[in-house]
């Protein structure tokens, strides 16, 4: 598949010799070690004292959604896996235990090895468990737009992080590049790779498959599952497709995601998902999308909406990509009758996403949620434009580090943003960090200074009000504001100025004598605008 073509030849061909090495070994016929004598398919109980929290991997609830389905006019039963019932909080759990075991019995890894893998946080999480209990050192390469609470986690467990930009997958700093050339220059270390191991999608159609027909007693009408690496969605719906032919099995790809069939659905303008664990601009290996039968888009405000409601109305503590899937299983499950059954997976727990989608003023800097007017300052709703803005410093990308520094520090600026001749839009660059990231080591004075340019940002328009920029400026450092224009027949966003979090507005009800009255140039404005 056309994830292959964005590795090098040399990753490639470890890739197909790990698989030729592990593919053997595996059956979809075995019982997982972890799950022997812990399942029992007769209805028994589960063991009173677990050996260790790797037995608590797997066996997750089935719940009936009450609420959601009856305010959308569902005549069937739906029901959620909550799979963040797992030790580590997520279904990733599962094939980070089963990756690990399987390669230990191929004798590909042994303890003392060093485990590596690209991931979105919760394969991470999951390897960075097993990896703590069996002995394993744990690098996890991590792209730049995973949250916070991800990278705690992970630090906690033990591993080494590498963040990565949010960048496309070939690109030569995108964390699956990096993941293979850190493995090409640690010893004895391993990419268990997620995206082609064979035991992902096995280890659904072992277990996750098994449990969902066990505990719906083998009646299954409508399986709707996200699809991040595949590996679920595929082994899920394998197992369903042998044991219950007539199950229709729904895919989820998010808007910006290239994985849904017919392609006609991928288009969209959307460039970025905030949605973390689902989409690719690649097809990963382990995807078989030929037992999908039908595919639907996602969005993120929907998604994050729609988790929220899980959270409030049905008390099930869920993430983002949960409201992805059951946020399309109102839809999809809208053709079945009363006494029929839609099952939606709910991949991994709240605890991942704190300060974002569960945070008002996150989904409000965001457009996914609308402000509250009550109780805030006279100046909330005051128009961006109406800020006296002066023209900032641009960077082009061709700048080299040393000659932003000096650039910075002759005109007495902490950052700039970067932008194209174009008028695109590339990032913001700091004087701390390129000073820092050259005296580390990791850029040099003659790298262009696209190298230390922080890409994810926040924009906000001339027409935007003051309050969603002061929801902003509470989490983040600077916010670029912009306007649109048409250019050649097409609208670009141009930058205007800059928003600083030490120039942010202290206007309340104490400055209401500095109000002018409307139509008066700057609304008071005027000295508290932002140094630029």
């Amino acid at each position: 598949m056309c994830s292959v073509t964005g590795h090098s030849p040399e990753s490639q061909a470890l890739v197909k010799h790990h698989l030729e090495e592990l593919e053997p070994q595996l059956s979809p016929t075995e019982t997982p070690e972890h799950l022997s004598g812990f399942w029992n398919s007769s209805g028994g109980k589960e063991k009173k004292i677990l050996p260790n929290i790797l037995k608590k991997i797997g066996c997750t609830p089935m719940v009936r959604i009450n609420k959601i389905g009856k305010s959308y006019g569902l005549k069937c039963e739906l029901l959620a896996k909550c799979e963040y019932f797992n030790a580590g909080g997520s279904i990733k759990d599962r094939i980070s235990l089963r990756m690990v075991e399987d390669a230990e019995r191929a004798g590909i890894i042994k303890p003392g090895d060093t485990l590596i893998e690209p991931t979105s946080g919760n394969t991470g999480i999951g390897l960075a468990l097993v990896a703590a209990l069996k002995g394993y050192r744990c690098i996890i390469v991590l792209p730049e737009k995973m949250s916070m609470e991800k990278v705690d986690i992970l630090k906690a467990l033990g591993v080494e992080i590498v963040r990565t930009p949010c960048t496309r997958f070939d690109a030569p700093e995108s964390n699956i590049r990096v993941a293979w050339k850190l493995k090409s220059e640690i010893p004895n270390s391993h990419i268990l790779d997620q995206y082609r191991n064979p035991s992902n999608p096995l280890a659904h159609y072992d277990t996750t498959a098994e449990e969902i027909l066990e505990q719906c007693e083998g009646k299954v009408h409508m399986v709707v599952i996200g699809s991040g690496t595949g590996g679920t969605i595929t082994g899920v719906a394998r197992k369903l497709k042998e044991k219950c032919p007539e199950c229709k099995i729904i895919g989820v790809d998010p808007d910006g995601s290239i994985v849904a069939l017919p392609s006609e659905l991928n288009r969209t303008s959307t460039t970025t998902i905030e949605v973390e664990g689902i989409g690719h601009d690649f097809i990963p290996t382990v995807l078989d999308r030929s037992v999908v039968d039908q595919w639907y888009k996602s969005n993120d405000r929907d998604s994050f909406l729609m988790s929220r409601r899980l959270i409030r109305e049905e008390g099930l503590l869920c993430g983002g990509s949960s409201g992805s899937a059951m946020s399309v299983a109102v839809r999809a499950a809208q053709e079945l009758k009363e006494g029929q059954r839609c099952v939606v997976i709910l991949p991994d727990s709240v605890r991942n996403y704190m300060s974002k989608f569960v945070n008002d003023k996150w989904m409000i800097k965001n457009g996914f949620l609308n402000e509250v007017q009550e109780h805030k300052p006279w100046w909330w709703n005051i128009k961006v434009q109406k800020l006296n803005l002066s023209a900032p410093l641009i960077l082009l990308p061709e700048v080299s580090c040393q000659k932003a520094i000096e650039i910075l520090q002759e005109k007495g600026y902490d950052q700039a943003p970067v932008v194209a001749e174009s008028g695109l839009i590339l990032g913001m660059v700091t004087l701390s960090n390129t000073l820092s990231s050259v005296l580390a080591g990791k850029a040099e004075f003659s790298d262009p200074v696209t190298k230390v340019t922080y890409d994810q940002f926040s924009k906000i328009g001339l027409e935007d009000s003051l309050g969603k920029l002061s929801c902003i400026l509470e989490n983040d450092h600077f916010a670029i504001v912009v306007h649109q224009q048409m250019q050649c027949g097409y609208l670009q966003e141009l930058c205007r100025g800059l928003d600083f979090r030490s120039a942010a507005l202290t206007l309340d009800g104490k400055n209401e004598q500095h109000r002018k009255q409307p139509g008066e140039p700057g609304l008071g404005l005027e000295n508290q605008s932002c140094r630029v």
